[in-house]
């Protein structure tokens, strides 16, 4: 015997498509939040590259207590 799949709507009585929309505004959410850490990032680099190199001239992990 096949089953079939019964067909529920929404809350908001939502129809067929309703599941592919929520996808698609969901990627598109994902994909804006990732371009915005990206940027954050590629806006931030010069500063965090400054600050490792300070940190490894200072003498780094092994530094111990020299530096406060």
């Amino acid at each position: 015997m096949k089953l079939q799949r019964a067909r529920t709507r929404g809350a908001a009585g939502a129809g067929r498509g309703a599941g592919g929309t929520a996808r698609r505004v969901l990627a598109a959410q994902a994909a804006l939040t990732g371009g915005l850490a990206l940027a954050l990032f590629a806006w931030l680099y010069p500063s965090l590259m400054r600050e490792v190199r300070i940190w490894r001239m200072t003498g780094g992990f092994r530094a111990g207590h020299r530096y406060p």
